[in-house]
């Protein structure tokens, strides 16, 4: 029985005590400022229009920037989103996902 309680302590320990992010978090902050004016520096909109991207689940921002990008998700500011979406490579999407996911 204490072996079980032991495994399991160490087992959130190792997947409790960080967060591993896909993309480069610090590439991802080079690469937000353009996306401050709509979501703020911080990832926390001024606008109630624009949502906030700070915490945001790190799968769920890759998956609506390749979206956006490939044209695949549209109404709303769609428009605006690909616009901003159509240069970014696979690795910046993965580096800006993991920037803003970083954020709490």
């Amino acid at each position: 029985m204490k072996r079980i309680i032991y495994t399991l302590i160490g087992l959130t320990a190792v997947f409790g005590a960080s967060t591993v992010f896909a993309g480069d978090v610090e590439a991802g902050k080079a690469k937000a400022a353009i996306c401050a004016s709509c979501h703020g520096a911080n990832g926390i909109a001024t606008m109630p229009s624009y949502p906030n991207l700070a915490g945001q689940n790190e799968a769920y921002l890759v998956s609506s920037l390749k979206a956006y990008r490939d044209k695949h998700r549209n109404g709303g500011m769609a428009a605006i989103m690909q616009m901003q979406a159509t240069s970014l490579s696979d690795a910046d999407i993965d580096n800006l996902a993991a920037y803003f996911a970083s954020l709490k």
